[in-house]
């Protein structure tokens, strides 16, 4: 089975994901979609085939009939009318993160695919990269005992000329964009939290530009988690049980391996992502849709939507 994709907008994101999509065997990249016909013919030509198509609108590229499924990655402002268009012409979907830009319209869009028998999935790359699932493994193994903390934090400096992370039309959101990632993690670790306090620095025009919470998970095990767009921060994350420490050292969301230290001494793992790291994700896919599956077990759309309510209360918090 060859899986054909199509890539919804040619920004950063898109440049990224066509480079890791080339070195996943079983899937090709069939045709790109942009605004203009212009930016998707060189897109193409950067990263397309000779049977790869340009289409100079986002409605042509959803109705190319030898997509099979299409990767959107326009800013998430946009993210739920550009999945509607995909769904309503019957193509699967990868919508980037974060899939929407609130709780209720994050939840019309897992609905919708439902209700239409699609495939969905959130681009949350993290969920699927080798060493953070070990990672999560450790943790629930109880090899670390009973675990009571987890830390992680995300943060880099954005260059202005990324219009993207500074214009709040463009749904500019240091939380959105790099919080997501620590919420996710603890998520993943601990569960829905319980209780959460959190905190933001805004600019001028609203923009959330750093931020940090304290979440309070089942048990008492404590969550602290920290973004920044402004500074170049560690990146790192841990879990900590009464019985071990388990340590990944910075990227903390696409690393190649962690640590684990108990009574019997300190262990390296190494698993290397392939590529960028994007490639893991799109094999995910690519099983789903083999095995007749519309919804991922690693990118399970239940914990998505359980991530977007945390940021929500997280938001509205800070």
């Amino acid at each position: 089975m060859t899986v054909s994709w199509g890539i919804l907008a040619t920004g950063r994101i898109a440049e990224a994901f066509a480079t890791d999509l080339a070195l996943v065997e079983g899937h090709r990249l069939s045709a790109v979609g942009s605004r203009s016909q212009a930016a998707a013919q060189s897109f193409v030509a950067r990263h397309g085939a000779s049977h790869t198509r340009a289409h100079g609108s986002y409605e042509a590229l959803a109705g190319d009939p030898d997509v099979d499924v299409v990767y959107v990655a326009t800013p998430h402002t946009r993210h739920l009318e550009d999945v509607e268009l995909c769904l309503a012409a019957g193509k699967h979907v990868l919508c980037e993160k974060p899939l929407t830009m609130d709780e209720s319209s994050t939840r019309r869009m897992i609905e919708t695919a439902r209700g239409a028998g699609l495939f969905l999935a959130e681009a949350m790359w993290m969920r699927t990269i080798p060493a953070v699932r070990a990672a999560v493994d450790v943790a629930r193994s109880g090899r670390l005992g009973t675990i009571t903390q987890v830390r992680a934090d995300l943060g880099f400096v954005a260059p202005r000329e990324r219009e993207r992370l500074w214009r709040p039309e463009l749904g500019a959101d240091a939380l959105l964009d790099l919080g997501i990632y620590p919420v996710t993690f603890a998520h993943l670790v601990l569960g829905p939290a319980e209780h959460t306090r959190a905190v933001a620095h805004r600019d001028e025009h609203g923009v959330v530009l750093a931020g940090a919470a304290t979440q309070v998970h089942a048990g008492g095990a404590i969550a602290t988690l920290s973004w920044t767009q402004v500074a170049q921060s560690d990146r790192r994350a841990s879990i900590a049980g009464d019985e071990g420490l388990l340590e990944i050292e910075g990227p903390f969301h696409h690393p190649d391996g962690f640590t684990v230290t108990t009574s019997s001494g300190t262990e390296s793992v190494h698993l290397p992502r392939t590529g960028r790291g994007y490639a893991h994700e799109i094999e995910e896919v690519g099983r789903c849709l083999a095995e007749g599956r519309t919804e991922s077990a690693l990118l399970d759309l239940d914990d998505s939507l359980a991530v977007a309510e945390q940021l929500a209360r997280i938001a509205a918090a800070s």
